[in-house]
């Protein structure tokens, strides 16, 4: 009796697992009939106030116009602001010098359509880089620049994701 009453409760949990999987409905973000790749090719970019805000706005344009460059009537826009930090991570007790350390981007979007000015998403991203520090000076400045680009690019790929996520509902 015992198994028989398994047997029905195992059955029963195998339907109900069936049901709600079809519900779900996986397709392609960017998938030809939802629309997001025309939206995203109507986006416009807020102007740059600094270098790293500049690489993550030159990053997203590409990624949102798949190479064709900027939306010229944009009927969305994007507000940006970018910060870098750089922290020392590995200090080398002998000298009080750091040998590697950590550049984080971090960037605040709002995304807004143009005819209303309604906010369709606001969010928060940030991407962090390793980087080694030589003993030159310029060589460390410019390790430092390599790892903001690297980390720029990085958190641009995760905004660009949010921004086609939400023009994509």
């Amino acid at each position: 009796m015992s198994s028989d009453i398994t047997r029905k409760a195992g059955v029963a949990m195998i339907l109900a697992a069936a049901a709600f999987l079809s519900a779900c409905q996986v397709r392609p973000l960017y998938s030809e009939n939802s629309g997001v790749v025309e939206k995203l090719s109507s986006v416009g970019f807020s102007e740059a106030g600094s270098r790293v805000e500049q690489q993550v706005r030159n990053r997203l344009i590409f990624l949102a116009s798949r190479g064709a460059g900027e939306a010229v009537n944009p009927q969305y826009q994007v507000e940006l602001h970018a910060t870098a930090a750089v922290a020392d991570t590995l200090l080398a007790e002998s000298s009080d010098t750091s040998k590697a350390g950590r550049v984080t981007v971090t960037v605040t979007y709002t995304l807004r359509a143009t005819t209303d000015n309604h906010v369709i998403k606001a969010g928060s991203r940030a991407t962090t880089a390793l980087v080694d520090f030589p003993d030159q000076e310029f060589a460390k400045q410019r390790a430092i620049r390599d790892a903001q680009n690297r980390a720029a690019d990085r958190v641009a790929e995760f905004v660009g994701a949010d921004i086609a996520a939400a023009l994509s509902r």
